[in-house]
């Protein structure tokens, strides 16, 4: 009998061992990746700030984006890295253990600063999850992790830039976790995402880093009834717009190639379609991200069409091929739309940008978990009952679009059964 209790005392001594190496290992493991991605994706930041700044101060910058396109791809082509390798490439990845140049990094954070420099308009997190994917998965190979902690680490990688980019740690940290197979969270990746996200946060913070952070000037309403109905109105037709985005960013890149067959021509061609849609018609709030006029449609005071010109306008740039993302893009046509069609349904312009934006996001990557931490966040509230009426709306209408081809949803929106594609 005492040596059958040793035995089980000795069991549980091992387990309890391994449970304890595995959260050393992955917190010493996480938290100095986090701690790199933090230094790097504040510097990015930093440059991207900077070079945006330098291109509103001289806006004549604007015409050389066909350059800064040519010189993109030209990089690429440099360094063997095909030019189609980005976010969907660091997201099959996770699920494939498919190598990633190790020039990938330097290659986005050149690409996404020329476009930013020269007034594309795009994004910057899809540089911030590659950038952080790519280092994230060569670290693990560095350490000679086997193919599932490598897994873990792009992961890792992936929420730790994210953070750094917008200062939203936990949001960064479960978007991460959801984005890759919707309906199937790899809960083991938990706490390393969670570590690194915000070792970079802090990183980032203890560098000056400013987070993206938005007050509402009349404050969030009461739920109610009625305060129900506007946001889940909003929401349905936030599903409906995030249904546009997806498929014409998704269509501009097929009809660019069709149109134009090199490459070359192509980007040089959009680039000089975008300088001159902005400087004819003074359209310079829409060159880059963009991240001023989401202030103003969180205000109340964005152009009613803003939200269709930089969806267009950010159509035509990510489809003729400049590097960046496309969430910063979202967020402002989701606030610009939010901000115009919250006032016929009876909501303040200003909170309805705040929930258009949210339920967009939701709408075009599918993760209604991230997408309520990243209002708890960016908006510094814990009443996200009228965020979540809008984002769950949003994220059952969108239907299965999505911006990342190499995104999997696992399960039916609708009821509890695997998705099968071809029944849609």
């Amino acid at each position: 009998m005492n040596q059958k209790k040793d035995g089980k005392f000795r069991e549980l001594c091992r387990r309890a061992g391994r449970y304890l190496l595995a959260f050393l290992k992955w917190t010493l493991a996480a938290s100095v990746l986090g701690v790199l991605c933090g230094l790097l994706g504040t510097g990015f930041h930093a440059a991207i700030d900077g070079v945006t700044g330098l291109r509103q101060a001289h806006p004549v910058l604007l015409w050389l984006l066909p350059l800064a396109g040519v010189l993109t791809l030209l990089l690429y082509r440099l360094c063997r890295v095909s030019f189609s390798a980005g976010t969907n490439l660091i997201i099959q990845s996770v699920t494939t253990n498919e190598h990633v140049p190790i020039l990938l990094a330097p290659l986005i954070v050149a690409g996404t600063t020329l476009s930013h420099a020269f007034g594309a308009s795009v994004g910057r997190e899809g540089a911030a999850l590659q950038l952080g994917g790519s280092i994230g998965h060569n670290f693990g190979e560095l350490l000679r992790f086997d193919g599932d902690d490598v897994r873990v680490l792009s992961m890792c990688g992936m929420a730790a830039c994210f953070s750094a980019m917008f200062g939203t740690p936990l949001a960064a940290a479960v978007f991460v976790l959801e984005v890759v197979q919707v309906g199937s969270m790899p809960y083991n990746a938990f706490l390393p995402c969670v570590l690194a996200s915000y070792a970079s946060f802090l990183t980032g913070q203890a560098l000056g880093a400013e987070p993206m952070r938005y007050a509402l000037a009349n404050g969030i309403p009461a739920l109610g009834p009625a305060s129900a109905a506007q946001a889940a109105g909003l929401g349905a037709l936030t599903a409906l717009l995030g249904i546009v985005f997806c498929a014409a960013l998704h269509q501009a890149g097929h009809w660019a190639e069709k149109l134009v067959k090199n490459p070359y021509v192509r980007i040089a061609a959009g680039g000089l379609a975008m300088a001159l849609t902005v400087s004819l018609f003074g359209l310079h709030d829409y060159a880059g991200a963009g991240g001023h006029m989401i202030q103003r449609a969180v205000d109340g005071q964005a152009p009613p069409l803003a939200f269709l010109l930089k969806l267009a306008l950010t159509a035509l740039c990510v489809g003729a091929g400049f590097r960046g993302g496309e969430i910063v893009p979202t967020l402002f046509t989701g606030a610009a739309f939010g901000c115009a069609v919250g006032p016929l349904l009876g909501l303040d312009p200003g909170f309805a940008a705040a929930v258009g934006m949210i339920a967009l996001f939701c709408s075009v990557v599918n993760c209604p978990l991230a997408s309520l931490l990243l209002a708890a966040e960016m908006f510094s509230t814990g009443d996200l009952g009228l965020f979540a009426i809008g984002v769950a709306v949003a994220f059952v209408l969108s239907g299965y679009f999505g911006l990342y081809s190499s995104q999997r949803i696992l399960f039916s929106k609708i009821k509890r059964a695997p998705l099968d594609r071809e029944n849609l």
